[in-house]
């Protein structure tokens, strides 16, 4: 009996030492696996395009300012009587 006991106290000894271990590698395992999911998310959410928003248009200059604008051209001797005329009908639509 006495052999019988001893064997069984080896087997019970390497068996939970098997289980300890198996145990802390699964841990260390998953604890890596979750680090890696984590990298993986950050860098897919890092990667995803960034929506720019288009430009606004420039704001309409009015059509004082443009009547101004073809006028002081005219007086420069710039623009002919029938450019400003042309330019001016293209302004008041």
């Amino acid at each position: 009996m006495p052999g019988l006991m001893r064997g069984m106290a080896r087997t019970a000894a390497i068996a939970g030492t098997a289980t300890a271990t198996s145990n802390a590698v699964n841990r260390r395992q998953a604890s890596k696996n979750m680090a890696a999911y984590e990298n993986a998310a950050s860098q897919t959410h890092a990667q995803q395009p960034v929506q720019v928003a288009a430009a606004p248009a420039p704001p309409e200059e009015d059509k004082y300012a443009q009547l101004e604008r073809i006028a002081a051209l005219k007086a420069q001797g710039i623009l002919t009587e029938e450019e400003f005329q042309a330019e001016k009908a293209k302004i008041l639509g």
